[in-house]
């Protein structure tokens, strides 16, 4: 009870702030049908109620698994065996992940079925599933990360040459997406574990990051080798009058979605359900209380799982490609822009993720890198990610990858000279700052204003904006880490972070 109360009071402070901006505008810019603004307060509840439970089942279920998977594989000491369940493991995860399954299902929508929500799920959770098992060959060889983090981009840039604009969104959504609340904390959890591989307790520190960051680029390219196989077409694309919710009663689009949520729900539990009864039988032999709280975490996420969708799709996404959709009708397109800033700003100021995150960069940094001033930076880097998503969508002339390819060689660069610990942590914060609430509203909105704007084009202008959000704290993290570099070499305490 005392979890669920904690995780209850951090998803109101990432949902309030966005309540609060919707009311705003309502009431300012762009009026709302009284049904409308109801089922939105409605799907806010359920989102809050739907990810309190998931997290409370992912502390108590999902969390405590990827640590003991982790910890019982190097008991084995079989480099196969780690490669195997690790790989299986990271592939019901990424089904499961909550981002990644509202992702496909608006790809699903927007192509109008021609790329199946089944398909992108399912070619994602392979790449990311890969990309984790070869992670772990790079923790066993010792292979520095920010050489291998190098050596995967560069694979990503070459691929995206031959890959179309709609792809090329999708696929780096794709990588934020499926990094989000279930697969973090798992992914790092079996990280911390799998690096005990290393006998060096310093190498094994700086080794428990990073993975996240590499199964993001499985995802990647998982889709960029989807599009190579799906060959240059012309995908047709919904309007938002297709997608609005209908019905004349608050209640009947979530009551209507509810046998579909609960579908999904079951579909993305039951295999990891399946995976914990597996490995508790062959590799954990837990006792019977440790077994039983796990298996009840498992109940708690599925539950949450399925208030978060019945939530999101029955009215809360449903406001948010309105707002996008009225403000991008606007002759002043500015309140686009600074509503896009706006949420941006705040959604990642509320992260809980991100309040964790800059605990651990204040101790690793032994204080010298305040978390105040992490938080700040990560604000107004992913606040001007949303608002430079917005303003591609209205410049046409203006492509997905005129901003990911000077960020990344940006970013890369920059992995030469900043502390390595520091390289992990900036990569992974990638995943942390692509939370459920950029999955969500605000790529909703962003595709509300794709959708309205003469021009652009609902896939490959409405997507993309989940990637640049992914993109700014690694800039901003690493940034940070130069101005570490900087300050401790005047004080002596680099050895500390580097």
């Amino acid at each position: 009870m005392n979890i669920l109360v904690e995780r209850l009071k951090e998803n109101l402070s990432a949902v309030i702030p966005i309540v609060v901006i919707v009311l705003v505008l309502h009431f300012s810019l762009v009026p709302l049908q009284a049904l409308t603004l109801l089922r939105f307060l409605v799907g806010a509840v359920l989102v809050i109620l739907g990810l309190s439970l998931f997290l409370v089942g992912v502390d108590i279920g999902v969390t405590p698994m990827g640590t003991l998977t982790g910890s019982s594989l190097v008991k084995t000491n079989n480099l196969w065996i780690v490669l195997g369940v690790g790989f299986m493991m990271a592939f019901f995860i990424s089904l499961a992940e909550p981002g990644l399954l509202v992702l496909a299902n608006q790809v699903d929508l927007v192509t109008l079925g021609q790329i199946s929500s089944a398909e992108l799920l399912l070619v994602v959770s392979i790449g990311l599933a890969l990309l984790v098992a070869l992670g772990f060959v790079r923790i066993f060889w010792s292979i520095p990360l920010y050489k291998w983090l190098f050596a995967c981009y560069v694979v990503v840039f070459i691929m995206s040459l031959f890959a179309s604009p709609e792809f090329l969104a999708i696929a780096f959504d794709a990588s934020g997406a499926t990094t989000g609340i279930l697969a973090v904390p798992f992914i790092l959890a079996l990280s911390v574990g799998v690096a005990g591989l290393r006998k060096d307790s310093k190498a094994s520190e700086k080794d428990s990051f990073g993975l996240v960051a590499i199964a993001s680029v499985g995802a990647i390219l998982s889709v960029l080798v989807l599009s190579l196989f799906s060959g240059t077409r012309e995908y047709a694309t919904a309007r938002l009058e297709a997608v609005r919710m209908g019905g004349k009663s608050v209640l009947q689009p979530f009551l209507n979605l509810a046998p579909s949520a609960l579908w999904e729900s079951v579909v993305s539990m039951a295999p990891l359900v399946v995976g914990l009864i597996v490995l508790q039988k062959f590799l954990f032999k837990l006792g019977a209380k440790p077994y039983h709280r796990m298996l009840k975490g498992f109940a708690y996420a599925f539950i949450g799982l399925f208030l978060f969708l019945d939530g999101v799709n029955g009215g809360f996404m449903e406001v948010g490609s309105e707002i996008g959709y009225r403000l991008a009708q606007m002759e002043n397109k500015l309140p686009l822009i600074v509503t896009g800033f706006a949420l941006g700003f705040v959604t990642i100021l509320a992260e809980p993720a991100v309040f964790v995150l800059t605990h651990q960069i204040e101790e690793v940094t032994a204080g010298y890198v305040k978390r105040k001033a992490v938080s700040a930076a990560l604000s107004v880097g992913v606040g001007s990610a949303v608002a430079l998503s917005v303003i591609r969508i209205l410049v046409p002339g203006i492509r997905l990858w005129h901003y990911l390819l000077p960020g990344y060689i940006v970013a890369l660069s920059m992995m030469f000279f900043v502390p390595k610990l520091f390289v992990g942590i900036a990569f992974d914060a990638g995943g942390v700052a692509t939370g459920p609430m950029t999955a969500t509203f605000i790529l909703a909105f962003t595709q509300g204003a794709a959708s309205a704007f003469e021009g652009a084009n609902m896939l490959s202008d409405g997507f993309g904006m989940i990637s640049l959000v992914a993109m700014a704290p690694i800039i901003t993290l690493q940034g940070l880490g130069l101005i570490f570099r900087a300050r401790s070499k005047k004080e002596g305490v680099e050895h500390s972070a580097s």
